[in-house]
């Protein structure tokens, strides 16, 4: 059996990245196994961003952004998705 690793730099996004063998291909801070959804997680349960680059001293400034960002997108691209009701 032959495993095909891919991975992906996310247009737009060059600090999130998509590796399959990483986090089970969820969206990461590049180079890292930070996923996105962490530094969600982070910031929505009320840590500050200074508090994060602390504790996560692999993460920078414009990581943390670059998350917000790709969230910011994500959400955006949520209403092509959704069905009117009918």
């Amino acid at each position: 059996m032959r495993i095909i690793f891919s991975i992906l730099q996310l247009a737009g996004f060059p600090c999130i990245s998509v590796d399959t063998a990483v986090c089970g291909g969820r969206p990461v801070i590049t180079g890292t196994r930070m996923r996105v959804k962490d530094v969600l997680d982070l910031l929505t349960s009320g840590a500050a961003e200074a508090e994060i680059l602390v504790d996560y001293s692999y993460v920078g400034v414009a990581d943390i952004r670059a998350c917000l960002a790709y969230a910011a997108s994500a959400a955006g691209n949520l209403k092509k998705n959704i069905l009117p009701h009918s």
